[in-house]
């Protein structure tokens, strides 16, 4: 090249990007650390909210069994509690704002969302000691009751517990009378009969039959029915269901719960304040709640609700 031939002007390299430079000036690891750039996601669809626990807990309406008020102390199934026991026991309630009603009102109460602080109660077999001992304490504390009756051992006796003591049950003038005191009737089948190992035939005697016994003697057809023994399986409930009653009440139905089996406590003698407050407790952890549809139409008073031991 020639002294006098202009010589190209000396380039630089071009300088990298600024960001380029940043990432460069970084350790490896570092750069490797960073964060990649935000994506847009699809909104997530929300889901249902699970109700909440207080209502979960008012599927579990708290009904207590009792049987025979009476001051004998031979009691060899433990169906005996004593009218200062039963006394002591509503008192319980009543110091926690709670009122002992029937099932019928306490199932009605809960389909209209108004059952906070009822509590049901019930008295299996008619036992003739309910008018004499159970009542009187019953009027006391302004509480009402469901009894659940036999119309085919009208005057007679607990025949079906081998160890016994005798106890008579309710005639018809003593099944009048509980209900003129303003308590429900229900039905404990015809004669106390084991639902679950029943013939056909018996079982519609068992449960239609009787309701329509109990129709003829108390002026309406009851509404609730509660099984002897506590025994039920799918071929009661529905053999309860297709004879009309509006619910049922059982001790401890598990898959079975619902209108047509409502889970019960057993109360004894031997239920202290402290052994109340227990199972008051444990109740809702023990038993399987009602569906949500088996509380949803209140029915008139002594009617249906929605379709609804010894």
């Amino acid at each position: 090249m020639s002294a006098d031939q202009a010589a190209p002007p000396a380039t630089s390299p071009a300088a990298p990007p600024a960001t380029a430079t940043a990432a460069a000036a970084l350790p490896a690891t570092a750069a490797a650390d960073s964060p990649p750039r935000p994506r847009t996601l699809p909104r997530p669809v929300p889901t249902p909210a699970a109700p909440p626990r207080a209502a979960r807990a008012d599927r579990r309406p708290w009904v207590l069994m009792y049987h025979s008020v009476d001051t004998t102390t031979e009691d060899p199934y433990a169906v005996t509690v004593s009218p200062q026991r039963l006394e002591r026991q509503l008192a319980w309630l009543g110091r926690r704002g709670l009122a002992a009603v029937g099932v019928g009102e306490l199932l009605r109460a809960h389909a209209r969302g108004e059952a906070h602080g009822l509590v049901g109660l019930t008295f299996d077999d008619g036992y003739a000691d309910f008018l004499e001992h159970a009542l009187p304490v019953l009027r006391r504390h302004a509480c009402t009751a469901t009894v659940f009756v036999l119309p085919g051992r009208l005057g007679g006796d607990n025949a079906w517990d081998p160890l016994g003591p005798r106890k008579p049950l309710l005639d018809a003038d003593g099944i009048r009378a509980v209900a003129d005191a303003g308590m429900e009737i229900g039905s404990h089948g015809l004669r106390h009969e084991r639902l679950t190992t029943a013939s056909e035939t018996v079982l519609r005697t068992e449960t239609a039959r009787s309701r329509e016994l109990l129709a003829e003697l108390t002026g309406q057809p009851p509404a609730g029915f509660c099984y002897p023994y506590g025994a039920v399986d799918a071929r009661a409930v529905r053999a309860v269901r297709d004879a009309g009653y509006a619910y049922a009440c059982a001790i401890d139905p598990g898959h079975l719960t619902g209108p047509h089996a409502v889970p019960r406590v057993h109360v004894g003698e031997r239920d202290t304040a402290w052994r109340l407050h227990a199972k008051r407790l444990l109740h809702p952890l023990r038993r399987t709640p009602l569906p949500p549809h088996a509380l949803t139409v209140p029915g008139s008073p002594g009617g249906p609700v929605d379709g609804g031991a010894r």
